[in-house]
């Protein structure tokens, strides 16, 4: 980068606690909170936020369209079910990364009854959540709720 494509007239911005955007789009039990996109600062190829699971809950079957995610587990014990009606899954602990393709049909899971799941996640362009339909809960191998 030559010193004339440096932009000196900017300058970061920082979203306090408290300050985060919540509307963004949930999928059932997974509540996502926006720290750092479009929605609240001038950012226009990422979103970075919280996404949280209570004890004993999911998110609805969705993907997240074109857009690429990123994800680490923060606290809690996480699994994700994938692949033809949910059969397949990883299972995660504090301290996993996990990268989800463009349009991947997923259900995110807190596989704990009793601690928070707590994740921070990443993808551009937009927080893209397109939420399919429910599927049983006994579908969902090993999954209980609190």
């Amino acid at each position: 980068m030559t010193e004339h494509e440096l932009r000196w007239d900017r300058s970061p911005q920082v979203t306090r606690a408290g300050e985060e955007d919540t509307q963004t789009m949930s999928s059932g039990g997974c509540i996502r909170v926006s720290g750092v996109g479009p929605q609240h600062t001038e950012a226009t190829k990422i979103w970075f936020g919280q996404v949280s699971n209570d004890p004993g809950y999911r998110s609805l079957p969705h993907h997240h369209g074109e857009a690429e995610t990123g994800g680490y587990v923060l606290r809690g014990s996480a699994r994700i079910y994938f692949g033809e009606g949910f059969r397949e899954y990883l299972d995660m602990t504090a301290g996993d990364w996990v990268f989800v393709p463009p349009f991947m049909p997923h259900v995110e899971a807190n596989m704990s009854v009793t601690d928070e799941l707590i994740w921070l996640t990443t993808r551009t362009p937009d927080n893209i959540v397109v939420n399919l339909d429910d599927v049983d809960d006994a579908t969902l191998d090993g999954f209980r709720r609190a």
